[in-house]
Formats: structure tokens, C-alpha cells, sequence
């Protein structure tokens, strides 16, 4: 027998969560919380790419302020 990684998941486990996930919520539940999920990973990507913009900002800034011999203020 081959060992296998926690997450490893053939597709009848798969079909099983499938069945389980749709009794325990329903059918109109599911896409609205694939919804909040969706909307979530975008607000958390928005976050990071906003995050990463004033790191940019000051390190350009840093390269311009220079002072005549060419030593970074």
C-alpha cells in the first residue's frame, strides 16, 4: 500500500464531500458562501498588491534624494 499525503484526494472522496457539503447546506446555500468565498480571496488580494505599493513608493523616494556627491540622504 502506498502512503499518501493528507490532502491527497481521489474523486470519489471528492463526490462524497460534494454530497455531504449539498445535504448539510442545501442547494441555494452553496453558491452564496462560493460567493463570500470569492469575493474574500479577491479583498485579500486587493489588500496585498495595495500593501506593496507605498514599499515601492518609498524606495524610489529614497533613490532620489541624494545629496551632490552622490551619497543617498
Amino acid at each position: 500500500m502506498e502512503t499518501l499525503s493528507i490532502l491527497a484526494l481521489s474523486w470519489q472522496h471528492l463526490l462524497i464531500l460534494a454530497v455531504i457539503l449539498l445535504i448539510l447546506f442545501g442547494g441555494k446555500k452553496i453558491p452564496e458562501m462560493m460567493k463570500g468565498l470569492g469575493s474574500g480571496i479577491k479583498e485579500f488580494k486587493d489588500a496585498v498588491k495595495e500593501d506593496e505599493k507605498p514599499t515601492n513608493a518609498s524606495n524610489s523616494n529614497r533613490e532620489q534624494t541624494k545629496d551632490s556627491t552622490g551619497n543617498t540622504l
